[in-house]
């Protein structure tokens, strides 16, 4: 028994690590380092910059929204998971490495867009087999607890390697390692340094997490094949299952919202309270923490209470400290509700995760998983189209931020409807 104990907690430890390796990538690349080099340094003008990058966002958004229930629904016929989660990690890795070689320089812009595209399509899909390995590795009461560990360790890995990045790279002059700061070499580091992060600390998972079934003895082909026939079958009979149907569509709405808000408050915060880009990466930095550590703080909360209610916690917090957001003029208020804000927005997707793995049948996590990140991309264009028409016809960011409260209540309104079977 103790050898049994041992194992599992192993493997419990593992799988959050494997949170903290793959966080590198959209906080040091999409959200921070990378993505301002490239609107910065790269294209031909931040303006552009800015409206590529966002293509580059919806394209791949896309891609995944279409894969990830098709790829999830393949690997459950197969039975396998960890296969799947190494390909997408490693064309992640690779494709975050070869970032290096983008110089400041328009005609790299294309080179960029497409290895960054690819690169997200691939660690979001991932993401889909390594959530269904959750259920596997705890009994159902206490998948809450797991979950919002592994999402408080993600968000500490992505800031402790930003900080490494920034430190070791970005920050230094004269840079170390030789690296010439007039072609940018001190930035195009992070790629590869982002590419050795994550291999570095996925090793944990793929030794030590079981795969929680049993080998099919179907063929790739015949896993295509009886994949999507399930999935098919799925759609169709979706509104059968009254319950998982209103999940999805409530956390599409949501989703949306939160998305939504991560995107533009730092535009809200310099346009609004005059924040300067060096303040703007610093309450970037300080949201990450306070989120952390609010997923890490609700896990516990989310098995003793339930799944639902604490994202519904979550979601009346966020709009209750929302609305003076949208109203006071002081900057250290903002900061004050911004960072309690922050404290939600964790639990909010941690207990989003755990809701699905409890909500979804075993035999079909993975295409279960994969009609989850489905319902967090199929929309993600309307939360940024909404508030953009805002803003633009009442001329005023506070009127433009709003709608993302009304897409955070109106999801929290359906999931209120959601019944969920007691474990």
């Amino acid at each position: 028994m103790p050898d049994i104990q041992h194992g599992a907690r192993r493997a419990q430890i593992s799988w959050c690590v494997f949170d903290w390796a793959n966080s590198a990538f959209p906080t040091v690349i999409v959200t921070f380092v990378f993505a301002a080099y490239f609107t910065s340094g790269v294209a031909a003008s931040p303006e552009e910059g800015t409206s590529l990058w966002g293509y580059a966002l919806s394209a791949s958004g896309v891609a995944i929204a279409l894969l990830s229930p098709v790829l999830g629904a393949i690997a459950d016929r197969k039975a396998q998971r960890k296969p799947w989660i190494a390909v997408f990690a490693a064309i992640c890795m690779i494709c975050a490495a070869s970032l290096w070689f983008v110089r400041p320089d328009p005609d790299w812009v294309i080179v960029a867009l497409v290895l960054f595209a690819v690169a997200n399509v691939a660690f979001e899909v991932g993401t889909v087999f390594y959530n269904a390995l959750l259920p596997g590795l705890v009994p159902a009461e206490r998948i809450g607890r797991l979950s919002g560990w592994g999402w408080g360790l993600g968000y500490a890995g992505g800031l402790c390697a930003l900080a490494v990045a920034l430190a070791l790279f970005v920050q230094p002059d004269p840079s170390p390692f030789g690296l010439d700061r007039g072609t940018a070499e001190h930035v195009r580091a992070v790629g590869p340094l982002v590419a050795v992060w994550f291999a570095l600390f996925s090793v944990p998972l793929f030794l030590f997490v079981p795969e929680g079934i049993e080998r099919s003895g179907l063929s790739a082909m015949g896993a295509a094949r009886d994949g999507l026939a399930d999935l098919w079958n799925t759609l169709r009979t979706l509104h059968r299952h009254k319950a998982l149907a209103r999940f999805l569509i409530a956390r599409l709405l949501y989703i949306d919202g939160l998305n939504t808000l991560f995107a533009f408050g730092g535009i809200y915060a310099a346009g609004t309270f005059g924040m300067t880009l060096d303040d703007i990466i610093l309450f970037g930095i300080a949201m990450n923490v306070t989120a952390g550590l609010g997923a890490v703080a609700f896990a516990w909360i989310d098995d003793y209470l339930g799944s639902k209610e604490t994202v519904l916690i979550a979601l009346v917090a966020i709009t209750a400290l929302g609305l003076p957001l949208l109203l006071i003029s002081s900057v250290t208020w903002f900061w004050v509700l911004a960072l309690s804000l922050g404290l939600f927005m964790g639990p909010a997707q941690a207990a989003s995760r755990s809701l699905m793995a409890r909500l979804a049948p075993p035999d079909k996590l993975g295409e279960m998983f994969g009609l989850f990140a489905l319902s967090g991309k199929i929309t993600a264009f309307l939360g940024p189209a909404v508030l953009a028409a805002v803003t633009a016809a009442f001329a005023s960011q506070r009127a433009g931020m709003a709608t993302v409260l009304v897409f955070i209540c109106a999801g929290a309104a359906i999931l209120m409807t959601v019944r969920v079977r007691k474990t």
